[in-house]
This record gives structure tokens, sequence and C-alpha cells, in this order.
């Protein structure tokens, strides 16, 4: 009989340390509304949102996913060479080969480990981080680096008032390993596919080459190949949302056997002010309960969301290390992914 060696699984894991980078440039409503037909008050009263940031210059999904990576690494004190793993949410990644956490891990000295990217839309962060944590408790790593990295702004249609003010780029990372005391819970999520069109990109693939192709005069008939954008109906997600999340939030404390009031902090995916206004008011919690509103400044990053408020909060004090968080992220699938969390040290290198 062949002897197997197996990793002894950790029951115990924590997010360790947390590092964010945050593109240079800072995008107005106003400068959005010199091509969108909106107005500054507009966009805010709706969204929430008063700026964003956007990839300049030599940034890309790859630069900014691996200064967040490496960030988290120094915040968390653990040395690369334990990493086992890294995972990369994100949906807008520009290829679909080669994927892009490979790249990362080579970028930040870890080349050669398990490196995988998580599509699941602004959903990403809470299902790479369920994803995680299991791999460390099953033993298939010891330590793992999820980093939650977009630039929506590529994929943007500027002149589309369902998308062009909302999104922004940026990254976020955390360290996720062993601890003493479980600062992770089991992960609830689940989907609806029934009504994924709801947030979509416009066109696929192959229609894209064919409209490549007519613009060769291949195939006149077709329409010129213009860009593929992101299209949502928010009145549909934001319907969807109302019905869905506060169900979600209700398991994710049943499921870590934490009662509401022992919630310090509450972090929902940065979609929507009002949607997270909505769904705090409907779990309940406590008006003096710290909300992430990282949207404010930088909008709505998509799987990059809910690390970038979750650092936004620890930096300015808003949360601190220790305290006991609901995450909630939600979106693209239509699908979502929340977790009761122990918050990591506040970062000693932040991203601004």
């Amino acid at each position: 009989m062949v002897s197997i060696a197996v990793n002894r699984g950790r029951e115990n894991v924590a997010m360790l340390g947390i590092g964010a980078y945050r593109p240079q440039r800072l995008v107005s409503n106003d400068e959005v509304c010199e091509v969108l037909d909106s107005t500054d008050e507009w966009i805010y009263e709706r969204t929430g949102i008063r700026n964003r940031r956007w990839v300049s210059g030599d940034e890309t999904l790859r630069s900014i996913a691996a200064a967040a990576g490496e960030r988290a690494l120094r915040n968390s004190g653990i040395d690369r060479s334990k990493i086992g793993a890294l995972i990369l949410a994100t949906s807008s990644w520009l290829k679909l080969t080669p994927h892009g956490a490979p790249s990362v891990a080579s970028d930040i000295g870890m080349n050669g480990i398990a490196a995988f990217d998580l599509t699941s839309g602004c959903g990403g962060f809470g299902y790479g981080l369920g994803v995680a944590a299991d791999m460390i408790r099953a033993g298939s790593a010891e330590y793992v680096l999820l980093i939650g990295a977009e630039t929506m702004t590529v994929g943007l249609d500027p002149t589309d008032r369902g998308t062009a003010m909302i999104f922004g780029d940026g990254a976020g990372a955390v360290v996720v390993g062993p601890s003493e005391e479980n600062g992770i819970s089991p992960t609830v999520w689940g989907s609806d596919g029934e009504h994924a069109d709801a947030i979509m990109q416009d066109i696929d693939f192959l229609e894209y080459m064919h409209r490549a192709q007519a613009m060769q005069g291949l195939d006149p008939a077709t329409d010129p190949v213009g860009r593929m954008s992101l299209r949502m109906e928010g009145q549909q997600v934001f319907r969807w949302a109302a019905v869905t999340l506060p169900r979600a939030l209700s398991t994710a404390l049943e499921l870590s056997d934490v009662a509401k009031e022992d919630i310090d902090v509450f972090i929902p995916h940065q979609a929507n002010a009002r949607i997270s206004e909505l769904m705090k008011k409907n779990l309940g919690l406590a008006d003096e309960i710290p909300m992430a509103n990282d949207i404010e400044n930088t909008g709505n990053t998509s799987a990059a969301s809910i690390p970038l408020a979750m650092e936004e909060m620890l930096v300015t004090g808003k949360a601190k290390g220790g305290q006991t968080a609901l995450l909630l992220g939600f979106g693209a699938g239509l699908s979502y992914a929340g977790q009761v969390v122990t918050l990591p040290p506040a970062p000693e290198e932040p991203s601004f």
C-alpha cells in the first residue's frame, strides 16, 4: 500500500493582514458629466458617489493587483515563502488565456505556487475568502493570498447612464492563514441565474469577432465593431438585492453563531449607498454600528470593493483590528457571498 502524506488542515482561520492600491487618477462627478448626460447632484443622490478612481499612465490590472498583494504580505508579517496559493478575484482581466493569477504571483516573487482566477462579479472577494479559508482548513495550503482587483473602466461606455457613473478601479488583498481563534465563519453564498442578464457584457467574444470582420468589409450588413461594454438594469438589481440580501445576511449570522448585537462593523459591497442603508435597516443593525461608505470616493470596484472598504475603515479608525464584522458581496450572476469575520490589524502601509 502506498503511503500518502497529507497536510494537516487548520480549523481556525483568519485574515492576518490587508493591503490595497488606489489608482492615482481621481475622477469627480463633474468630470464624468462632461460626457454623460447627468449632474453631480443627481449622481450623488442616487448612488452616494462623489468621486471614483480610474487607472491611468502605466497602471494596469496586473500592476495594481501586485501592488495590493505586496502590501498585504508586508502588513501581515508572513514570509512569502509560506504562501501556498494565490487567488485573483476579478472580472476584468483582459485575456481568458493566460489567466492573471500566475503572472501576479510571479510579479511579487512567488512564481511556482498554485495560482488561479476566480470570476464571480462583485461577489468575487466573498467567494474567494470562502475558498481560501476552506483550502487552509482542508490542508491544501497553509497560507493563501487573496486579491480582489478590477479595472472596470476598461469596458465602460462613458455615455451609459446605467454604468458610467458607478464603476471605478482598484485592488485590495488579504493574507488568510491559521490563527488561535477562528476569524472567518462559513460562507453563505448563492446565485440567481434566472435573472443573470440584469448585469451583463453586451456582446460575446464570437459576436465581437464577427463585427470586427465586418469592419474589414467581410460582412457589410453587420453593425460596426464598437466595443464590448458592461450593461446593468439598475432597478432590477435593486429589487433583487432588497429581497435576497437581507435573508443572506441573517443566514450568515445564524451560521456564525453570532447575534446581530455582537456585530461591531458592517462592510457590504460598495454597489450603491442606498442599497447599503436598506440592508442595514432591514437587518435591524443599530444606527451606531459603523458601515463602510468607501463608495463615496472610490465608486463601485466590484471584486475589489470589500477589501478596499475594509482597508479604508481600518486606516481612518472607523473600525479596529480584532472587531467582528459582517461582510456581504453581491452582483453579477446574480450572485452573493457573505461571512462574519474578525478584522485584520490596521495596515502599517496604507493605500492613502
